[in-house]
């Protein structure tokens, strides 16, 4: 798909915990022309919306389906575990899941991790979302697993947290659905790659052809020219070394001419 399937605006969905600010300031400074749309979605639902076509691409937690979308993966975070600050556990710096083994922590609908076996005492039900969660354990009845940026987006004061050693991580990663890489998609990957304004992928055509008009005339149509004073192939005779042999009367270049008979017999 190439930039006349594009959209008049670029959509760029994330899911909680991720902060796009620095690199929606870098696509207007770059792309004026171009406005962004900024989507806030729930984790588990991040793919959904990139396969409806909601959104050109998206930041979305690891893993994702490689048969369908293209992703590239930024960062992996810190996991941490939610406690009331007058816990025990504030204590230690870090915690091991062991640690949490007899605390009834909570597993939310949008978790985000996948558990094989969920650790900690299981609640009487699961919340429903991230947030009642977080008010569940601000009201002491349990605990929370979840990576560090969601613990800072949902902070309280009443609340802190510590980080568990042993406990599976979330990636982050920029995604998109492969047959729908459009020239606004290349221009958005480029910007969270990186990449600088005159880089090869953020050249225009205009930039490019200019490029190759100044080379072209550089080169006199194609063809080099040698430099002054240097040769390009075998060594030709110089006009010093002509204009010598020119002056001894017909001999040879390169060859002395003979004096004839000024010298005297003895």
């Amino acid at each position: 798909m190439t930039g006349s399937d594009e959209s008049p605006s670029f959509r760029l969905a994330y899911v909680p915990g991720v902060t796009p600010a620095k690199w929606v300031r870098i696509w207007q400074e770059r792309r004026p022309g171009v406005p962004l749309d900024l989507l806030q979605v729930p984790a588990p639902e991040a793919p959904g919306l990139l396969r409806a076509g909601e959104a050109d691409a998206a930041f979305v937690r690891l893993p994702v389906d490689r048969s369908f979308f293209s992703a590239i993966p930024l960062y992996t975070e810190t996991t941490v575990v939610v406690v009331p600050r007058d816990h025990l556990i504030t204590a230690a710096d870090e915690v091991t899941l062991a640690d949490l083994a007899d605390e009834v922590v909570f597993h939310p609908l949008d978790d985000v991790f996948d558990w094989a076996a969920p650790p900690g005492e299981p609640a009487f039900e699961r919340p429903a979302t991230t947030p009642d969660a977080i008010e569940l354990v601000a009201a002491g009845v349990g605990l929370l697993i979840v990576p560090q940026s969601l613990a800072r987006l949902y902070h309280r004061r009443d609340l802190t947290y510590r980080p568990v050693t042993d406990a599976p991580r979330s990636s982050i990663a920029l995604s998109w659905p492969e047959e729908a890489t459009t020239d606004l998609v290349e221009d958005f990957i480029g910007i969270v790659r990186g990449r600088t304004v005159n880089s090869s992928r953020g050249r225009t055509t205009e930039q490019s052809e200019a490029e190759q008009r100044r080379g072209r005339a550089q080169q006199g149509g194609g063809r080099a020219k040698p430099a002054a004073g240097k040769s390009t192939g075998s060594k030709p005779a110089s006009r010093t070394a002509r204009g010598r042999a020119g002056a001894g009367g017909g001999g040879k270049a390169g060859k002395p001419a003979k004096r004839g008979k000024s010298r005297r017999k003895s």
